[in-house]
């Protein structure tokens, strides 16, 4: 009984925490691309219900620790798009086209090549750039309602320091008191906590595409599915990844019609279910994914009662909750953008990850739930700092950052672009010598 009841339990944590930690960043990010309450309800169960069946199938299938997770970065952009011409029905298109950019990299080994052959700096840098809008919300928060936010605050702060996994979690439950306890509730009926399915029949606009689904694609790839391979490996396992990513890429592309942005490998919490503390024996640790994947799909039916929540609440204060979630990727990703090796002249390995360590002894990177900013920084050997490169991120960060829209295009796009243009001069001054 003991033998399946730590797994069990290491998987009930992992659906609590990925849960708990981040649903505020993906209802926050459907509205933003300007879905309804009634749409981003329907969103946050589908993305839930997509990775709990992905989690269950691969772990089942495979017999490995294989988490998944929505797409938190992924949700992060969509805040800082903002939103799309054509509306919500552009954006759900976008995210059907997502999906099906991930099956395909995961059908095409040449696609994940090219992928993995972005500059580690430049993705990193519009990583931190579509974080940065987000991880600024505590400090508004702070200024615009203190009353509220500084119990959240503090409350993350001194979690953060003796129990790092709960301290999100537990100023999502700070928030939610005082939400309750400042507001009379008018208007919620029971109605309103039940779980809504709100299909919408996709559109597809050229600037949503542009805009919005490839540079989802790019960082689900990048943010989430790179360090979640780097997980696995790092604790001995070999991951499916092309298996990984036909399921959970079919699964973001069904559930694209009902307002899902994306499903993937988890890179938050893939430690809790991957790690030691799961089970002794790596070969039992299957059952926490397991237990993690129906645990999330059972939380997602409370979808319609977390969207109620974020909508009695002052927007600044459940953005400072997401903003406080994304702290440590923006720190991992503005590092990996700054500090970095030369830029590469090949493309990097088929596999899209980096290469596995020693299973008796993971990686610090992979102890804890922290989330890596990229594949590079997971596998950083010596570092050696490259100013090409360094200042082709900082221009990338700032354009993703500044939030332009040019053409129906968000910031994200024409931040990668530039990032890339940067590169290429400095390639051509380098070779004019």
């Amino acid at each position: 009984m003991g033998d399946r009841l730590q797994p069990v339990l290491a998987g009930v944590v992992t659906a609590v925490v990925g849960f708990a930690s981040s649903f505020t960043v993906v209802l926050a990010g459907l509205r933003a691309v300007g879905a309804s309450e009634a749409q981003a309800a329907s969103g946050l169960l589908t993305v839930s219900v997509a990775a709990g069946i992905c989690a269950t199938w691969l772990g089942l299938r495979h017999r490995m620790p294989i988490a998944i997770a929505w797409s938190t970065p992924g949700a992060a952009l969509l805040v800082a798009t903002g939103p799309v011409p054509g509306g919500w029905p552009a954006a759900v298109g976008a995210f059907a086209l997502c999906g099906l950019l991930i099956v395909a990299a995961g059908l095409f080994p040449a696609l994940g090549r090219a992928v993995a052959a972005i500059p580690a700096p430049v993705a990193a840098a519009m990583l931190a750039g579509v974080l940065l809008p987000l991880c600024t919300a505590p400090v508004r928060a702070l200024v615009e309602v203190p009353t509220l936010a500084a119990p959240v605050i503090v409350t993350w702060l001194v979690l953060h320091r003796f129990a790092r996994r709960w301290a999100v979690p537990a100023a999502l439950v700070v928030a939610a008191l005082a939400i309750v306890l400042t507001t009379s509730g008018v208007g919620v009926g029971v109605a309103d906590l039940r779980p809504v399915v709100s299909p919408t029949v996709p559109t597809f606009t050229l600037p949503a595409v542009v805009g919005l689904a490839l540079p989802l694609f790019l960082v689900t790839m990048a943010a989430q599915n790179v360090p979640g391979t780097a997980v696995l490996r790092g604790y001995g396992y070999r991951p499916p990844l092309a298996s990984a990513l036909r399921a959970t890429g079919l699964a973001s592309a069904l559930g694209a019609a009902t307002g899902g942005h994306a499903v993937n490998l988890a890179a938050i919490t893939a430690a809790l279910a991957a790690g030691p503390d799961a089970h002794p024996d790596p070969d039992r640790r299957w059952i926490a994914s397991v237990t993690a994947g129906i645990g999330l799909a059972l939380l997602g039916l409370g979808a319609g009662a977390a969207t109620t929540l974020v909508l009695l609440s002052p927007p600044v204060l459940i953005e400072a909750v997401a903003g406080l979630a994304l702290l440590g990727a923006l720190a991992g990703a503005l590092s990996a953008a700054l500090s970095t090796s030369p830029i590469p002249t090949s493309p990097a390995p088929a596999s899209l990850s980096p290469a596995p360590s020693a299973a008796s002894s993971p990686p610090a990177a992979v102890s804890t739930p922290a989330v890596p900013a990229s594949g590079a920084a997971s596998a950083a050997s010596p570092v050696v700092a490259d100013p090409p490169s360094r200042e082709a991120a900082v221009v990338t960060f700032v354009v993703t950052a500044s939030g332009v829209s040019l053409l129906g295009v968000g910031g994200a796009f024409w931040g990668l672009l530039a990032g890339w243009l940067m590169l290429l001069l400095f390639r051509r001054r380098t070779a004019g010598r």
